[in-house]
């Protein structure tokens, strides 16, 4: 995740490991239905006719301002306390006394209706919104049954990551949700300023046929598929500065300098996906993207130069010993304590993964644990480049056969529900009642023991407010990963085909599901670059060329990004 405190209202992350990494490897591109399909996707200057009026919220101020970057990008606002006096941003009456069926994943138990939290926002509201949350790990399944039953409930959290799981889901966007672009593209939006506070790019990718379907959440101008992590106090004790990393030969000198095997430390985890980043290989998400060769051709990152010198790389790290041997083996299940022990001093994970939440699990290991995210570098020294990911991945959408009321009750709930951190409303629908649900302490408001059984992430899967940073207690950590990010949007781009909706060719995964398994193969030294020139070969034949041709229709008739 690009923020400390998505998915929760701790400060810190409350999702499961399965919530996050599934984010982090979400596909940009929507694989929805079974066969390819260009159905949902749209021009760059069709998306720009139907966004929102961006607007940034003043209601609360972030002790970090956000700070822009390159091709759009910007860092998260960040947030050293939560403020003592949380203002209001909403004005007037939001619910006119409606009721609505919801269903939103939910990765835990879910509470019992009719309990103090769901009471407090549905009296804060003036409406009620009856939360029916299903089981996160199997949401997929559930949402696929749901459109072939054609039982849509009023408002619905669909991630990005699920749509494949749905048959022909651009048809069923069009067939079964409302569209909400005579209600918020353009300066309609404004009506609703928290929701007109929600960054452009988030929005672009709620966009199905030149229409505005979803509402975005958790969205960021800063999102990444990943980075290169390392314990900060073991380069400390080595005497060894991490931003003097420059070049792919600096980072493999590390190997040796940091590789102590009488006591069981290793300089490297496996790195996978994360080493595509300095050989600039173009990624969508954690997986491969295309690009333009110098000739104008469309290749994927797969066929290009850097891809070999990548392998060629890695192989030779797992091969000099430097690699923890069970990522070797395979076994990515113990990464995270591996590197909290200090059995492995560099790894690769999702952004989300920096957090309080990793700092006290770090230091229940390790009293001295530290983590720190590597500054972007390029393989040969150069300017590096970092890829975005779509500024959203998850979405909520309305009901079409919801009256025009009843989207504007729905409209005016979301609202609330975008309420900035840290405000009055923010407070409310992400704890609930206070002295019911939480208490309110110096560092913020605390779930008590009722608030533990009952508080869920339900309401903020409807609608939330951008991505922040925000650590209760950990300010240094804050300040750490927002510097971080700051330095990483200055070489963001977008890369090719970034949060278009359409449908990719449903065989082509079963393709590049082989030449993924020979590419781990020759990563840990198991084959040989000969071994995936063939299996590249072999994927070319299958399914790769098929894909470039499909691109290829895409960008004649779409263009390559809508973002």
């Amino acid at each position: 995740m690009p923020s400390s405190t998505a998915f929760t209202r701790r400060g810190f992350v409350t999702a499961s490991a399965g919530v996050a990494g599934a984010i982090a490897a979400m596909p940009l591109l929507s694989a929805c239905g079974s066969a390819a399909s260009t159905s949902g996707a749209t021009t760059k200057q069709a998306a720009k006719s139907v966004l929102p009026t961006f607007k940034a919220s003043t209601a609360v101020i972030a002790d970090i301002p956000s700070v822009p970057g390159a091709n759009g990008s910007a860092s998260d606002p960040a947030f050293l306390k939560f403020p003592a006096n949380p203002a209001k941003s909403v004005t007037g009456a939001v619910g006119s006394g409606g009721s609505y069926k919801a269903i939103t994943p939910l990765w835990g138990a879910a509470p019992p209706k009719g309990n103090s939290y769901y009471n407090a926002v549905n009296e804060a509201i003036g409406a009620t919104v009856d939360e029916s949350p299903s089981d996160g790990t199997n949401y997929g399944t559930m949402l696929a049954t749901l459109f072939a039953s054609g039982d849509i409930p009023d408002w619905l959290d669909v991630p990005s990551w699920n749509v494949a799981a749905i048959q022909n889901f651009a048809e069923g966007v069009t067939k079964y949700f409302k569209d909400l672009t005579p209600y918020l593209s353009g300066d309609n939006a404004l009506q609703y300023p928290n929701l007109a506070a929600i960054p452009s790019g988030g929005w672009a990718c709620g966009i199905w046929n030149g229409k505005l379907y979803g509402i975005p959440l958790w969205t960021s101008a800063g999102a990444f598929g990943g980075t290169i992590f390392y314990r900060s106090d073991i380069f400390k004790t080595a005497g060894i500065d991490a931003d003097s990393v420059k070049s792919a030969d600096d980072f493999k000198a590390l190997g040796a300098e940091l590789t102590n095997k009488g006591k069981g430390q290793y300089a490297f985890d496996d790195l996978a996906a994360y080493y595509y980043g300095m050989f600039k290989i173009p990624t969508v998400a954690s997986a491969v993207g295309w690009k333009y060769d110098s000739s104008g051709k469309l290749v994927s990152g797969y066929e290009t130069p850097e891809f070999i010198e990548m392998l060629n790389f890695a192989n030779s790290v797992a091969k000099s010993g430097w690699v923890h041997p069970n990522a070797i083996a395979g076994d990515s299940s113990d990464a995270k304590n591996r590197f909290w022990a200090g059995k492995t001093v560099i790894t690769g994970d999702g952004t989300g993964a920096w957090n309080k939440a990793d700092a006290l699990s770090g230091k229940a290991a390790n009293a001295t644990y530290e983590r720190q995210g590597f500054k972007p570098f390029s393989y040969d020294g150069g300017t590096p480049t970092v890829p975005l990911n779509a500024g959203a991945g998850m979405f909520s959408y309305l009901n079409k056969n919801l009256s025009d009321a009843k989207v504007k009750e729905i409209l005016r709930i979301a609202n609330y529900f975008a309420a900035p951190f840290g405000s009055a409303e923010y407070l409310i629908s992400r704890y609930g009642k206070e002295n019911v649900d939480y208490t309110m302490t110096a560092s913020g408001p605390l779930l008590n023991a009722e608030g533990n059984k009952v508080v869920t992430d339900t309401f903020d899967q409807l609608a939330n407010c951008q991505s922040v940073t925000f650590n209760s207690g950990y300010d240094q950590l804050t300040k750490d990963y927002a510097a971080w990010q700051a330095a990483m949007v200055k070489y963001a781009y977008n890369p090719l085909f970034t949060g278009m909706n359409f449908s990719s060719p449903a065989d082509a995964a079963k393709g590049t599901t082989a030449l993924e398994s020979v590419i781990t193969d020759v990563r840990v030294g198991r084959k040989s670059i000969s071994d995936y020139q063939n299996a590249l070969s072999t994927w070319q034949k299958a399914s790769g060329n098929e894909l470039r041709t499909f691109f290829e229709g895409i960008a004649k008739q779409y263009g390559t990004g809508s973002n």
